[in-house]
């Protein structure tokens, strides 16, 4: 079985390799959300969404017994609009056919997964897909658990067996990897305006100087 290298170029994530899964971002599942502040998990996971159909990265949004869980949250299916979740019975969404001939279809072998909660809807597929064959990175800052010590023993957990943990905004950032890729720079930066938090306002910042004229000082 191939696996992620752990260092060098091909240790970094690219658009063409990558595909997304987001799992169960659902009231249901936010009500039990006490790892971490509830409006920054949808914050996160709606800027990952973002960048995602910035790059064109196939992403898979999954709810869990939709009818009784609750829709997906709205901000999440503002993103695709017109994509229906995969709506599931089973805890695992990795047991799920409909979920994994999806992947499966892709090509893709780099699986990006975040997912609510942790140590349960995140951590199962993760592990179920590492052993059959995937490089399994899971965005710890887009998912949560029902408590700070399970979501942290789940990413321990998910560590040992091989699984990745990074963030939202650096998937954003190894997909991009280039602000001279001027087509995706343009539209990844509203993504990060409005979801990067204090980076996003030191790139605003940024933008700003950078279309300043500078002056020798001469009038001064």
């Amino acid at each position: 079985m191939t696996r992620t290298a752990k260092a060098g170029l091909e240790a970094l994530l690219t658009p063409e390799e990558s595909v997304l899964v987001l799992i169960d971002h659902q009231p249901f599942q936010f009500t039990n959300l006490n790892s971490h502040e509830s409006t920054m998990i949808v914050n996160n996971v709606v800027g990952l969404a973002k960048a995602a159909k910035v790059f064109d990265v196939p992403t898979v949004l999954t709810t869990v017994i939709e009818e009784r869980g609750g829709y997906l949250i709205k901000g999440l299916q503002d993103v695709f609009p017109d994509q229906k979740p995969i709506n599931r019975t089973l805890i695992n969404t990795w047991q799920d056919r409909h979920v994994v001939d999806v992947v499966e279809n892709t090509g893709r072998k780099k699986l990006i997964i975040a997912g609510l909660w942790t140590e349960v809807c995140v951590a199962m597929p993760a592990l179920q897909a590492l052993g059959e064959g995937y490089d399994v990175f899971v965005v710890t800052d887009a998912s949560g658990g029902v408590t700070a010590e399970a979501h942290d023993m789940a990413v321990r957990r998910m560590v040992q067996a091989g699984v990745v943990p990074i963030t939202w905004m650096a998937v954003a950032s190894e997909w991009q990897r280039d602000w001279a890729r001027e087509s995706t720079a343009e539209a990844l930066g509203p993504v990060l305006f409005d979801h990067g938090g204090a980076s996003g306002i030191a790139l605003t910042w940024e933008l700003q100087l950078l279309a300043t004229p500078t002056t020798d000082g001469a009038g001064a």
